[in-house]
């Protein structure tokens, strides 16, 4: 078996750009300044925050949720479901608005749109309440592919710094929604509605940062045109799709059901949000670590299957472990889910030849298994309907975590997919 090839930070850059449809900077006319540099920086790591606050914020809330919505056990399931069936759903709208109207355009309006999905969540209509998460879903979904591109291109010299903050306010916006909510609900007077709402705020203030952005953009000369065949009928570009898509369902499990999975164990709500709070930030520190080991050796067969085996157990030792080990269970399932993202981001690169089949092995893996990871936190709901408990909950967590294993090994095999790259002329 072949060594995995070497990429280099240049393809890295090519991809990604490719994938939102944007050009490289070093392909640009002009370089901003350095102050420019780092208001561009700290709006793309803002908007990075905003992207994960809906997912945890409801799911702090989601027993006050229920009571004053009137929801039922499958309403609130189908509520932690929607905005992740979104991120299929919607991502590969992205590069299509991205060529369209501009990359910095449509980030502009989905950073409203954001606000404005967030905002719905807290009116007293049990519609509007999905009708927003929707909306705020379809916004992630789109932010999800293209902040990553435009990281890349505008900073090719400090990619992998603006990267690591990136991926931190990811990680940060997910803690913050997890540990605040609750407290925030206490200080408006126990209002749901408020608590839900006020994550609008963040995203409303972003935008207005980012204007300035999108004011001094130049139209970009396109770059030539390519259409990869054959790679949704590669068995490699499969396994890949799969374990993003169940390694994401357990993710999303964890941001939609964790803090109800821990208060029904007996701790209060501010303890719980406080736990995964707390879980949430070590994912970002395995996020960072991850991907360097796992090109360190000949395949990530092991990494995959290994960081599989520590996210899930951590997840029943939170199921069923004493309370007094809870601390201990949240900090290892926070190593093994950030570091699955990290490795399931990795390999697409990994598996690849070539920037245009990557960019084509991202979009299905995020649409394909952005759609299969809404099924985790929909069982988890059922479950918790139909037995009164969320215990029989560690049945659906070792199921996805056995088929994200399996996958997760031949994903990891040193081989490239087998896709064909085609110019097509202008």
């Amino acid at each position: 078996m072949s060594q995995p090839p070497r990429i280099d930070p240049a393809t890295i850059e090519l991809i990604d750009a490719a994938e939102v449809g944007v050009m490289p900077r070093r392909q640009l006319a002009h370089k901003p300044g350095p102050v420019v540099r780092l208001l561009l920086g700290a709006s793309l790591v803002l908007i990075a925050f905003n992207l994960r606050p809906v997912f945890s914020s409801a799911s702090a809330l989601l027993p006050e949720i229920r009571d004053q919505f009137g929801l039922s056990a499958t309403a609130a399931s189908l509520l932690t479901t929607l905005p992740v069936l979104c991120l299929g759903l919607f991502s590969p709208m992205a590069p299509k608005l991205a060529r369209q109207i501009g990359t910095e355009r449509t980030l502009l309006a989905i950073v409203f749109l954001l606000a404005l999905g967030t905002a719905m969540r807290g009116l007293s209509s049990v519609p509007l309440l999905f009708l927003g998460t929707a909306l705020a879903g379809a916004c992630i979904a789109v932010g999800n592919v293209l902040l990553p591109g435009l990281v890349k291109r505008d900073f090719p010299d400090k990619a992998a710094l603006v990267t690591g903050w990136y991926t931190m306010a990811l990680c940060a916006g997910a803690a913050g929604a997890a540990g605040l909510t609750i407290p925030l609900q206490e200080a408006f007077g126990g209002s749901v509605n408020a608590a839900l709402a006020v994550w609008a705020l963040p995203a409303v203030v972003v935008g207005l940062l980012w204007f300035p952005q999108v004011l001094a953009t130049r139209k970009r000369a396109k770059g030539d045109s390519y259409v990869v065949r054959g790679m949704w009928r590669d068995r490699t570009a499969w396994h890949v799709t799969l374990f993003m898509g169940l390694q994401s369902a357990l993710a999303y499990c964890v941001f939609g059901w964790l803090v109800p999975i821990l208060r029904a164990r007996g701790l209060d709500g501010v303890t719980a949000g406080a736990i995964v709070s707390v879980s949430v930030m070590i994912q970002a520190g395995a996020c960072l670590i991850a991907p360097h080991l796992a090109v360190r050796g000949k395949d990530q067969r092991l990494i995959n299957a290994g960081l599989c085996v520590i996210a899930v157990g951590a997840l029943l030792g939170l199921l069923f472990a004493p309370l007094s080990t809870v601390w201990i269970w949240a900090v290892l399932q926070g190593i093994g889910q950030g570091g699955l993202i990290a490795v399931a981001l990795t390999v697409i690169v990994l598996r690849t030849a070539d920037p245009h089949a990557a960019a084509q092995l991202s979009g299905m893996a995020q649409c394909v298994g952005y759609t299969l990871a809404a099924i985790g936190p929909l069982i988890v709901g059922l479950i918790r309907s139909w037995t009164g408990s969320f215990a029989w909950s560690a049945v659906l967590f070792v199921a996805l975590g056995l088929g994200a294993a399996v996958n997760g090994w031949f994903a990891g095999r040193a081989v490239h997919v087998k896709a064909e790259t085609v110019k097509v002329p202008g």
